[in-house]
C-alpha cells in the first residue's frame, strides 16, 4: 500500500497574489525567479522547485531526447506535463507532477 501524494495547502492570499511568478517556474531558468525573490510565498517556493526538478530532467533528459523515436516520444511527453504544470500554477493551483514531484521537496532552498 503506498501513501497518496500530500499536496500542500496555501492561502488564498499567497495564490492570487503569486500565480504568476509561480508559473514562470516551468520556464527553464526562470524557475529561480520563484526560488530566489518570493522566498516568504510557500506557493511561489513549491512552484519553483517543481520547476527545477522539470529542468533537471531536462537536462538530463536531453541526452535521450534526440534518440528517433524513443527520444522523441519522451521529450514530448516531458514538454506535456510543463504546459499542464505552467497552465495549473496560472489558474491558482498546485499539481504534483507524476514520479519527479516528490523530488521537489529535497531542495532547501
Amino acid at each position: 500500500m503506498t501513501d497518496a501524494p500530500k499536496v500542500p495547502t496555501f492561502d488564498s492570499k499567497d495564490v492570487e497574489e503569486n500565480k504568476l511568478i509561480a508559473a514562470l517556474g516551468y520556464v527553464g531558468i526562470l524557475c529561480l525567479i520563484p526560488l530566489l525573490a518570493k522566498k516568504e510565498s510557500k506557493f511561489s517556493q513549491e512552484h519553483g522547485k517543481q520547476g527545477l526538478v522539470l529542468l533537471i530532467v531536462w537536462v538530463i533528459g536531453s541526452f535521450v531526447f534526440w534518440f528517433p523515436i524513443i527520444g522523441w516520444l519522451l521529450a514530448l511527453g516531458v514538454l506535456i506535463i510543463n504546459i499542464i504544470a505552467f497552465v495549473k500554477a496560472l489558474m491558482g493551483e498546485f499539481w504534483e507532477i507524476p514520479v519527479v514531484g516528490q523530488y521537489r521537496n529535497k531542495f532547501n532552498i
